[in-house]
């Protein structure tokens, strides 16, 4: 077992005036953090006593980043009207050492990556909404516009052994921007029926200068038009129901939408830039019964292009399209004012839609959550929560011939408020220190001394053992 050996620096700092309604606000915030990390380890090398679950198979992976920014945030409003401006420029730098595959790729210095990004980001968006009557109809109409630029001088791949770099993988300078418009109508047409109804357009260009291989540099540019909207029925007898439907997307990776060859030559296809996804819900919310909030859900979204976790680079990848559905039931119960009980159940089916021999299934994806708790706040100066977290088994690969332990774990807070300003608390994580997994991946990996072909196995990420930190927290 090694240390993380975690060293932290991080504040904030704002002033501002006004008030909720008309006021502005400067925040700059900063972090620097430096650590050693394990990663996830093979199962069999847990099995045969090699490392413990703790354990690392490369000591020397591990990194250090910092994140510098400052923003700016001006609101006035009156009875009927709101306008909110906000702008921000960050510096962020990211130096990450990892060993996923150990001695597959490279047998005589190991496989461990550097993952390089240094950029600057710069950004704004304004909103403005409006209330107002159309007869004898309550709406309210939301407009706005965002941008954001990201400066990236530098994204690396790079080969290292003990975090000393053997050869530059791949290296790129990127300048990606964003911007967006939105508007959004909301409609009070009858004291049971309510009506949302909105539009964004986005769109994005990137350019990509290749410091590797310059044929993979070029500028690309996508938009998207996302529709959404929704219909609310109620109150009856303190239920109500609603529908709701709309698109969005996700990114690619920039690099990969102005490629043209991977590192062994061999012509690749570029991706999407932006990928649609489609969704949509129903449910039903009720507050029928006395101190008990309770909502029910099924949904279902639809995904143009996966992203998946690919062990040789360390990174996630475009994959194929799929379909989620599931439903989810959350529950809020609070007999008295310093006693609430919650609980949340979820399950959801993910599978690839196209057809593919190497199955249907998507990795990682989870299939049932838990989350129940109880939490006392204001009995006689105590305050405190027992909660419990709990994943399901997950497939891990596309035919579902590998699955991952489900994942279940308790957590303690109990505390005092010694003054008016004054607390004392102890929180106590995994309070059984449950041998279990946060994460599991299944890929082909090689440890010293075996076949040079690699072995197909789990490998995982523990979870934190029974740990307690001692707060004393002091307003002001």
């Amino acid at each position: 077992m090694r240390p993380d050996d975690y060293e932290k620096i991080n504040g904030v700092i704002r002033y501002s005036q006004g008030d909720v309604i008309n006021g502005w606000a400067l925040t700059a915030m900063g972090y620097h953090g430096r650590w050693n990390s394990t990663d996830q380890v093979p199962q069999r090398a847990v099995t045969s006593g090699l490392v413990d679950r703790f354990g690392a198979i490369d000591p020397s992976d591990g990194g250090n980043t910092y994140r510098y920014s400052a923003s700016a945030d001006w609101q006035r409003g009156s009875g009927r009207t709101l306008t909110k401006i906000t702008g921000y420029g960050l510096a962020y730098d990211l130096d990450l050492f990892s060993n996923f595959t150990y001695a597959l790729q490279d047998p005589l210095h190991g496989d461990q990556i550097e993952q390089s990004d240094h950029r600057f980001v710069t950004g704004a968006r304004i909103t403005h909404r409006r209330i107002g009557r159309w007869g004898n109809h309550d709406w309210q109409n939301t407009i706005g516009a965002q941008i954001r630029n990201d400066d990236i001088t530098k994204v690396a791949l790079y080969h290292t052994q003990a975090r000393t770099r053997l050869q530059t993988r791949g290296q790129a300078a990127v300048l990606e921007t964003t911007g967006g418009l939105f508007a959004q109508n909301e409609i009070e047409w009858a004291p049971w029926l309510r009506t949302l109804a909105g539009l964004r357009v986005d769109g994005s260009r990137f350019h990509v200068d290749d410091a590797v291989d310059q044929v993979n540099g070029g500028t690309a540019s996508a938009s998207l038009a996302s529709p959404k909207g929704g219909v609310t029925l109620g109150p009856w007898k303190a239920t109500e129901l609603y529908i709701n439907a709309g698109t969005g997307f996700h990114s690619n990776d920039a690099r990969g939408t102005t490629i043209t060859r991977d590192a062994n030559g061999n012509s690749v296809d570029r991706v999407t830039p932006l990928v649609r996804a489609r969704g949509g819900e129903i449910g039903v919310r009720t507050v029928a019964t006395k101190h008990l909030q309770s909502t029910l859900t099924l949904w279902t979204l639809h995904s143009d292009s996966e992203l998946v976790f690919s062990g040789d680079q360390g990174t996630t990848e475009p994959s194929r399209p799929s379909t989620r559905r599931g439903v989810e039931w959350a529950n809020y119960y609070s007999p008295t004012m310093w006693l609430v009980f919650d609980g949340d159940l979820s399950w959801s089916r993910s599978r690839f839609t196209d057809a593919d021999p190497a199955g249907q299934y998507v990795p990682e994806a989870v299939g049932t959550v838990v989350s129940a708790g109880v939490a006392i706040d204001g009995y006689r100066n105590i305050f405190g929560s027992l909660r419990w977290r709990y994943f399901g088994p997950r497939t891990l690969i596309e035919d579902n011939s590998v699955q991952s332990q489900a994942t279940s774990m308790v957590n303690l807070q109990a505390g005092y408020r010694v003054a008016n300003r004054i607390k004392v608390a102890l929180d106590v994580f995994n309070l059984f220190n449950a041998a279990d997994s946060e994460i599991d991946y299944f890929y082909t990996s090689r440890l010293s001394g075996e076949p040079l072909a690699g072995i197909d196995d789990i490998h995982t990420h523990p979870t934190l053992p029974r740990t307690a930190r001692l707060s004393v927290v002091v307003g002001f």
